[in-house]
């Protein structure tokens, strides 16, 4: 690819600054070849014209795309050069706050000078078992790989941390050591990892200072070995140290400390074990006093020295040895202060009894004039003699420093030999992971010795990288079988023959080192004849004669000669080692004991340890003359040797880098120096790293990665089935020249800047693109602004031309109405003229006509008036006459009708004479008769009617006859008023007359008068509006008290509501909480019991070693033994020879005590939950009293104070009247009932005892209602005080002194509100009393009807039952009732003793009476059993004798049809019975051999747990508590052996937490309890326990219950987490929204789903099953939706803590990503109706973290929705997210580091926690809410499957 091609306008390079190092700049224009300029534009804004080198032509350095900077790994690059690197770097650290970056196989480490939140223990868990590449780059990735590589290729393992002082190696170093120690364990009970990291602040002490450049600077190398087993657990460690900077303990720079351990014996002089030290201030001693700088900002040297006390102790240094060492260090300190004076220029003396050196001695146990005289002078050999000879100043003061240098050495090694010892384990170790801790390339103003050796070991370190670097390159082309060219790196060979070769600097050193006169002089004269021009590497300074200069790999340093003979001999008199040697101190010789031994390379230097061996328990002696020869030894010498066992060690282990770099030498936290992160950077071999990778092809990518990525630069037609293929096809195309990649079996490998270029071509494709898409868009939006705009210039035409046709239409419209108007005007006023005259000719005929009218109309009614008159009299003068004629006519009528009569009469008599005359008129008589019957029936009917119209004819005459005379009356009164009217007219006038005179007097008086009334009237308003005002005034002033009284009331009831709140809050919080460490508990005492169990079976398997003929003993036999007693009657009973055969198990009862203190800490837990329930509740009612006496009357509170102390004094005369009827019952019992009922065996007696005892709880109730009262009477009373001062009688009394002057008014209103209080109390205490009347009333009814309906029940269910159980229920009804009666009659009869004494003696004896009845009953009942089954034998037999006389022809020729004989079904009781010697074998096929799944599928669920409480009931119903006990616990110990046996397997685990909670169900529902049996049947109300409370047994069912849930949990969670990561984020759930980034060596998981890679429909599936396991094994459904919800919590906690730990994830298609994935759990929620089980919520954080990576991130109103959206996740989570969001695509844009500061402002007052990863480990509180069932029984079919036909139904 030419360089055109890449160097066009636009393009972005890096050109060299001499601040910034690399400055970015952007081309002005297209480079063509042959040009020497470069137009570049800088970020600053100005142009630049960069002149090429016309020697090499280099053009400019390319810049990366925005979307590959930031990248985890800096060879994901395409451009792999060092501004690239060091702008990753500085994007990383500064903008996004991450400082971990890999390079390839180093991890680059950066120092923050902040302490960050991401080293907890959930950091560590969300590393433990992932990949590498998976995961953001850290310490423990790192830590993680090198623990996997060990378990796997069970290869050695060495982490090496390098880097400059301060830079954070030890701290690095520290953090892997916590890894191991967390991740892996340890496998004793010695705690062997808290041993390892306790090392840290030891040496740490002992090895580290303040430097310039760091305030805790390890002044020494080490090398950690920690050991493990063949678990890979922890068994031990040992520690090597090389070259400890010695001359820091005599000597400081400026602004420099001395060891760590001086400072803090200082700060703890005071102490009373430290005042024998006779230390001081820092200040006062001339070793710590040098460096002027005795205090650490923000480190307490007190603290720490408590911290390294507790360290010792725990690695087992005694506090006799504590104390030795700050002895000695104390001498050492006091040493310094030595001071010498000279007597002449060879000689000195010390001041006789010098304090410093007398402490010193005392201290150190030696003579003072000996010491005193040594450190004055020296011995001196020779061949023949030796002598002694004095030394000068100088040389006492040099030797004083070498002594104490030499003393603080030794006593180095002596605690790291102890340090080894402790961490020493005998358990063999099968290998381990070396964590060296060493100093990095160092080069100051002055180099000496020191600078020297760390160089060297940075050479050979350099060296092994490289080789390791190359070997790992090649490894890869050849796996993917590419063309293998050499790489040219630089080798680092020739600068160590010049250091380490024969004749080399340190030979040449040692040799001088043994002259007798050599000087460093002489020594740089033999450099520079040895190397000087011969050496490339060797050069000497031009103006120095005492120096030399090296080409090491990172830089040339100078060095200078001075003092390298002195350090390099390490000299120290003999004289005062001997003198130390014989101290009574006798913890300094062992120092010393070292030179008697075999020492190992480094005894001068630092720590005496040989490397690759171990230090044994007890000090080995040597050989008594080796001391001379090794101490010959140089400390070149031995530093080259150790160094060589250390290269030997590392090449034997897979090596893995931190490379650790110090941003700036000022300690600013997040400040980035980019010449100091060079200088580092090629110093630690990063960019030899990148170098090497560039050389080759640094950027890979598998094919499907390659197609997802760059699938839009392939047309439809390039895509084939085949993607090898078609990448290939594809590369052909874009990328001409072939040797820019390469073909590997999986990968494609890229030369430098390929991936920049395809990342180009595929920019543009995509911008393109864009282009088009905005083309296209803009078109249609302009276009249908164009259309928008014609549209509405159309329609405002059209408006415009509607409003100018509306205004001419409106001009004409008003001139057509205005000559309407004229013509209706002029028309409407010749109306009203014509009307006028018209009305006034009408009114004018209208009265003359009316006047016509009236007269005729007079004239006509005078007229018929007469008529009338008339008409009334003449037709009744004709009536009067018509009746006289009638009258007359009927007389005559009937007096010739009487004569006419008789005449007839006088013939029939004679004729009746005769009787022939009779027989012949009676011949027709009858006929005759009938006739005449018929006539007079007609008759009658006639007269009837006549009759009726005479009475109506009658009835009209009299009306009219009345109504006539009425009409004269009232004419005749009409005109006898109008006579009197008359004459009242003309007295009237006579009167109005008069009354007109006085009118006109009244008048003048009546003007007066109102004169006066307005002037009385004005004076009284006046008055009244003064009144008015007073009084709105006092209304106001009222109304405001008024409003002060209430808004006090509604805060204080705010308060108390608030509070409330809170309180019910925190009590919920406390007691999830006390749950939660309950369960915790629980699950730290299992994970003891397995131990436990682990131990003992080891213990076994130690002690009975198979012998030859030994017996197997049953299979059965260890589920028989019983493990855990539950109770101390249990451990009564146990037997004592298992005790004495198992010493083993003697450590049980103390496990028992712990869990009974479990459970008793249970119970008072749940008591005081109980307490605080009811004072929540009595809190709730003195809120809601203090609401209702607020509202009510002081004198209504005062009437309910006495109210309520008149009830307590009641309910205490009630208490003494009960303990006195108490008394005279015991008495009564005495001395009136027979001894044989009042015998102690006696049912009476027993009836009585009872009956007693229920009295005592009676008066117990009482006592607590009387103290209830008390307590609700004292909050009462306080809760009055505080508002009687505000109450309305105080505002009233106001009221009245402000109403001074109406007092009268003021005491006639407070006695009508007195009058009011006093009637409203009254209405209130009648009101009550008529309430409580009513309620006691309803109560009644509603007892009687309960009592009715029970009468019922039991009448229905005896008439169901046999004969037999039919009596003894009805017993049972008496018995019930007659309770029921007495307690009734008990509060019946309280306020009379007598009557209640004699109620309950006649009482007693019904109950004896009827105990009587039923012994006799049972008796008879027996009897006839007996006889029953007396008359089945005989029928049996009498059956058989009738088959034996039935003959065989008989038998044959009848034929048998075979008949239904219908059995009549046992009436079963819903128990079990077994043998106590079947209990194992129940146990077994029951518990141990079931197998879950057939079970559930074919049985009905909970089967197990109905047969063991079935086998419980028949225990409990023979009373036989051995069995009992010995059931339950061994079905407790059994399903423990069972879930430990097949823990892992889900179904078992789920099968027999379903099956505990039915058990546990069963026993508190068949308990007896009344809490319990609400929704039992009466049947199953007759099949509870009646002899046992298993209330205990229910606790420790309770508690395993929570264990088997645990276990479940962690089933759960093993099965979820390996599918979690890859289906909620690395899968493409909505393919082709997030594209593939280039990746680098750490390959991380590809979102693409392979073959056996986990989806969204993995876990889906695996939650069907996990739900459908649970439903089948019937599963309680709150349970169910616990474990859901705890399988929700983890995939949301474990998805966000990995979303959290991985850059690449934090993007915008991952937010919609994730938010698809968990809409598809919330749809598998409801499609299971588990929506209400809290679930969701759990994934609240996830759901709220996608939509943060989705929503703007630009503005401060977007701040504001992030902080108000985000409420569910931490400061610290936002925040990481913040820094992580990566864009996928150029499009999208990075999170400013100005709006991250916006959020951190916006959230500084949230108050949460710190943590940053969510605990996915944490396990929720189970509860198992009461769960009855209704499943009756005695239904329950065994089936023959389960092999219990050993067991009977009863």
């Amino acid at each position: 690819m030419a360089a055109s091609e890449l160097y066009t306008k636009f393009a972005r390079v890096w050109i060299p600054d001499p601040e910034e190092v690399w400055k970015s700049a952007e081309l002005l224009k297209d480079y063509k070849p042959g040009d020497k300029v470069l137009l570049l534009h800088l970020e600053d804004g100005k142009d630049l014209e960069y002149r090429l080198d016309p020697k090499t032509k280099e053009l400019p350095h390319l810049r990366n795309p925005d979307i590959l900077v930031g990248e985890n790994d800096l060879t994901a690059l395409s451009y792999l050069h060092e501004p690239a690197v060091l702008h990753n770097l500085r994007v990383r650290f500064i903008d996004s706050k991450l400082i971990y970056t890999y390079c390839g196989i180093v991890l680059v480490a950066i120092n923050p000078y902040e302490q960050l939140p991401i080293y907890g223990e959930d950091i560590i868990n969300a590393y433990s078992g992932q990949n590498m590449g998976d995961m953001d780059p850290h310490i423990f990735a790192v830590a993680e790989e090198a623990y996997k590589q060990m378990a796997r290729d069970e290869r050695n393992q060495s982490i090496i941390v390098s880097g400059e002082s301060g830079a954070g190696k030890t701290v690095s170093a520290k953090y892997a050591m916590r890894y191991f120690a967390t991740v892996s364990g340890s496998a004793s009970e010695a705690n062997v990892e808290e041993k390892v990291l306790a090392s840290n602040p030891i040496m740490e002490s002992i090895g580290n200072a303040k430097t310039t450049r760091n305030d805790n600077s390890s002044r020494f190398g080490k090398y950690i070995e920690i050991g493990f087993d063949k678990r890979y657990r922890i068994i031990g460690a040992n520690m090597r140290t090389y070259l400890l900077e010695k001359s820091r303990v005599v000597f400081q720079a400026e602004e420099e400390r001395n060891y760590h351990i001086f400072y803090q014996l200082c700060a703890s002089a005071n102490l009373p074990e430290f005042k024998v030290l006779r230390l001081g201030d820092a200040n006062n001693f001339h070793y710590t006093n040098q460096g002027g700088s005795p205090m650490i900002e923000g480190v307490d040297d007190a603290k720490e020295m408590a911290h390294t006390r507790q360290a010792c102790t725990l690695l087992g240094i005694s506090e006799s040895y504590q104390m030795g060492i700050f002895r000695i260090l104390a001498g050492i300190l006091h040493l310094g202060n030595v001071v010498f004076m000279s007597r002449d220029s060879d000689s000195c003396t010390i001041p006789p009894k010098h304090e410093p050196l007398s402490i010193f001695c005392d201290l150190m146990g030696v003579d003072f004039e000996e010491m005193c005289h040594w450190l004055c002078h020296r011995k001196l050999a020779t061949a023949t003699e030796t002598y002694i000879k004095p030394i000068s100043k100088l040389q006492a003061t040099n030797a004083r420093d070498a002594l104490a240098k030499h003393i603080y050495a030794k006593l180095f090694n002596w605690i790291v030999d102890h340090v080894n010892q402790a961490l020493h384990s005998a358990v063999k170790q099968h290998s381990f992971i070396g964590v060296l801790d060493i100093y990095g390339f160092e080069t100051f103003e002055i180099n000496s010795f020191e600078q020297f050796c760390i160089n060297y070991a940075n050479e050979k370190l350099q060296q092994q990288f490289n080789m390791h670097v190359f070997k790992l390159e090649q490894e890869e082309y050849m796996k993917e079988q590419i063309p293998w060219t050499l790489i040219d790196f630089y080798d680092n060979q020739p600068c160590i023959n010049l250091i380490e070769s024969k004749l080399g600097i340190l030979d040449l050193l040692d040799e001088e080192c043994k002259m007798p006169k050599g000087t460093d002089d002489t020594w740089a004269q033999k450099l520079y004849n040895t190397h000087l021009n011969k050496c490339a590497l060797f050069e000497k300074p031009r103006l120095s004669n005492k120096a030399f200069i090296i080409q090491h790999f990172a830089d040339k340093v100078e060095y200078q000669c001075e003092g390298f003979l002195e350090k390099n001999k390490d000299t120290v008199f003999e004289e005062q080692i001997k003198v130390l040697k014989s101290s009574k101190f006798k913890m300094l010789p062992e120092l010393f004991q070292d030179d008697e031994k075999a020492i190992s390379p480094t005894s001068a230097t630092s720590s005496g340890r040989v490397p690759l061996t171990r230090i044994p328990s007890k000090p080995t002696k040597g050989r008594p003359g080796q001391t001379a020869k090794e101490h010959k030894k140089t400390v070149g010498h031995q530093f080259r040797n150790s160094l060589h066992l250390l290269m030997e060690t590392l090449n034997a282990t897979t090596p893995h880098y931190v490379r650790c770099i110090k941003p700036n030498d000022f300690k600013f936290p997040f400040t980035f120096d980019e010449k100091r992160a060079v200088q580092q950077l090629r110093a630690c071999g990063v960019l030899e790293t990148i170098r090497i990778s560039a050389a080759g092809f640094p950027s890979r990518w598998t094919y499907q990665e390659f197609f997802s990525r760059y699938r839009v630069l392939m047309k439809q037609k390039d895509v084939l089935s085949d993607r090898k293929q078609t990448c290939k096809n594809v590369l052909e195309k874009l990328i001409v020249d072939k040797d820019k990649y390469q073909f590997g079996k999986t990968k494609i490998f890229f030369r430098a800047g390929q991936v920049a270029y395809l990342e180009k071509l595929r920019a543009d494709k995509l911008r393109a693109a864009c282009i088009r898409i905005q083309k296209t868009i803009r078109g249609w939006l302009l276009r249908k602004k164009y259309l928008r705009m014609r549209k509405a210039a159309i329609i405002v035409q059209r408006y415009v031309r509607g409003h100018q046709a509306r205004c001419y239409a409106k001009f004409l419209r008003r001139t057509k109405a205005a000559t309407i108007i004229q013509k209706y005007w002029r028309m409407c006023v010749a109306r009203r003229r014509y009307k006028i005259t018209r009305t006034a000719t009408i009114v004018l005929q209208s009265y003359l006509r009316g006047y016509l009218a009236r007269n005729r109309y007079h004239k006509i009614l005078r007229e018929h008036k007469a008529v009338i008159i008339q008409k009334w009299v003449r037709g009744w003068l004709a009536r009067t006459y018509y009746r006289r004629s009638i009258h007359a006519i009927i007389y005559l009528q009937c007096c010739f009708r009487r004569m006419m009569a008789k005449r007839e009469l006088k013939k029939l008599k004679i004729e009746a004479r005769s009787v022939e005359r009779y027989k012949k008129l009676h011949i027709g008589m009858e006929n005759k008769i009938m006739q005449l019957q018929r006539k007079v029936d007609e008759q009658n009917k006639d007269y009837k009617c006549l009759m009726e119209k005479l009475t109506n004819l009658e009835g009209i005459y009299n009306s009219e006859t009345e109504k006539l005379r009425s009409d004269l009356e009232r004419l005749q009164l009409s005109e006898e008023e109008a006579k009197i009217a008359t004459g009242r007219v003309l007295s009237l006038q006579e009167e109005i007359a008069k009354l007109r005179k006085d009118l006109e007097q009244t008048q003048s008086e009546k003007k007066s008068i109102e004169e006066r009334a307005d002037r009385y009237k004005q004076e009284t308003e006046q008055l009244v509006s003064n009144l008015k005002e007073e009084n709105t005034l006092l209304k106001q002033e009222k109304e405001t008290l008024n409003h002060r009284i209430v808004e006090q009331a509604k805060e204080m009831t705010e308060t108390m509501e608030k509070k409330l709140v809170e309180e019910t809050k925190q009590l919920e919080l406390d007691l999830n909480d006390e749950r939660l460490r309950y369960q915790n508990l629980l699950n730290e005492f299992s994970r003891l019991e397995e131990r436990y169990d682990d131990l003992k079976e080891e213990m076994t398997l130690m002690v009975n070693v198979p012998k030859p003929g030994h017996k197997r003993t049953d299979s059965t036999h260890s589920s028989n033994e019983s493990e855990y007693t539950f109770s101390s009657e249990i451990a009564e009973t146990e037997d004592i020879p298992s005790r004495t055969e198992e010493p083993s198990e003697k450590k049980v009862p103390l496990d028992m005590s712990l869990f009974l203190k479990l459970q008793k800490r249970v119970t008072e837990l749940e008591q005081e939950k109980q307490v605080m329930q009811d004072e929540l509740d009595r809190k709730e009612e003195q809120v809601l009293r203090s609401k209702a006496k607020e509202e009510e009357r002081p004198q209504i509170r005062g009437a309910e104070l006495e109210y309520e102390s008149l009830k307590r004094q009641e309910l205490e005369s009630e208490n003494k009247k009960l303990k006195n009827e108490l008394n005279e019952l015991r008495k009564a019992l005495s001395e009136k009932s027979a001894p044989e009922v009042t015998a102690p065996g006696a049912p009476a007696y027993r009836v009585l005892m009872e009956q007693l005892t229920s009295v005592s709880e009676e008066l117990d109730v009482r006592k607590e209602e009387v103290l209830i009262l008390r307590s609700q009477l004292v909050s009462q009373k306080e809760a009055i005080q505080p508002k009687n001062t505000m109450t309305d009688s105080t505002i009233l009394l106001e009221d009245v002194q402000k109403m001074k002057d109406k007092g009268e008014i003021a005491q006639a209103y407070i006695g009508l509100k007195e009058t009011n209080r006093l009637l409203e109390s009254q209405l209130q205490s009648q009101k009550r009393s008529h309430e409580n009347e009513a309620e006691a009333l309803r109560g009644e009814i509603q007892s009687l009807k309960e009592e009715n309906n029970r009468q019922q029940q039991l009448l229905a269910q005896n008439l169901q039952l046999p004969p037999e159980a039919r009596i003894e229920a009805s017993l049972q009804h008496e018995i019930t009732r007659l309770t029921n009666e007495n307690l009734y009659f008990e509060e019946l009869y309280a306020d009379d003793p007598k009557k209640y004494q004699s109620y309950r003696i006649s009482l007693y004896k019904r109950m004896i009476d009827l105990m009587e009845q039923l012994e006799k009953q049972d008796k008879t009942v027996r009897k006839l059993k007996k006889q029953l089954k007396v008359f089945a034998k005989k029928i049996g037999e009498l059956e058989v004798g009738q088959m034996e006389n039935i003959s065989p022809g008989q038998t044959i020729d009848e034929p048998i049809r075979p008949v239904n004989i219908p059995r009549k079904e046992k009436d079963f009781q819903g128990m079990l019975e077994y043998k106590k010697e079947d209990e194992q074998k129940l146990v077994k096929n029951l518990i141990l051999e079931l197998k879950p799944r057939g079970v559930a599928v074919n049985l009905i669920p909970g089967l197990p747990a109905y047969i063991l409480f079935m086998c419980v009931r028949h225990a409990d119903y023979l009373n036989d508590d051995q069995k009992v006990r010995s059931l339950l616990t061994s079905t407790i110990n059994s399903i423990k052996k069972v879930l430990k046996k097949r823990g892992d397997d889900f179904e078992t685990v789920s099968f027999w937490l379903s099956n505990t909670c039915r058990f546990l169900h069963c026993l508190k529902q068949y308990s007896g309890e009344e809490g319990f049996m609400k929704h039992n049947t009466s049947r199953q109300n007759e099949h509870c326990l009646t002899n046992f409370d298993l209330a205990e047994y229910r606790q420790v069912l309770s508690d395993l219950a929570i264990q088997i849930y645990q276990q479940l949990v962690r089933v759960l969670e093993n099965i979820l987490q390996p599918m979690i990561v890859s289906g909620m984020l690395e899968h493409e759930t909505i393919q082709g929204v997030s594209g593939v980034k280039p990746t680098g060596l750490r390959k991380r998981t590809s979102s693409i789903a392979d073959e056996g890679t986990y989806t969204l429909d993995s876990i889906l599936r695996q939650l069907n099953s996990f739900h459908s396991v649970m439903c089948q094994h019937g599963m309680d459904p709150e349970l169910i939706k616990q474990v859901v919800k705890q399988m929700f919590y983890i995939v949301g906690a474990v998805t966000l803590n990995n979303l959290l730990l991985r850059k690449d994830m934090c993007s915008w298609s991952k937010g919609m990503q994730i938010r698809y994935n968990v809409s598809q759990l919330e749809e598998w929620l409801r499609d299971k109706n588990l929506m209400n089980s809290g679930a969701k919520e759990t994934l609240e954080p996830l759901i709220q973290a996608a939509q943060l990576l989705q929503v703007k991130k630009k503005t401060d109103d977007d701040a504001e929705a992030i902080c108000s959206m985000c409420n569910a996740l931490t400061t610290a989570q936002i925040v990481k997210v913040l820094n992580l969001y990566t864009p996928v695509n150029e499009f999208e844009e990075r999170v400013s580091v100005s709006f991250i500061r916006t959020i951190q402002m916006r959230l500084r007052d949230r108050k949460d926690s710190p943590q940053l990863l969510m605990d996915a480990k944490h396990i929720f509180p189970v509860t198992f809410p009461f769960n009855p069932s209704s499943l009756a029984l005695e239904t329950i079919q065994i089936p023959a499957s389960l092999g219990l036909g050993f067991i009977s139904r009863v």
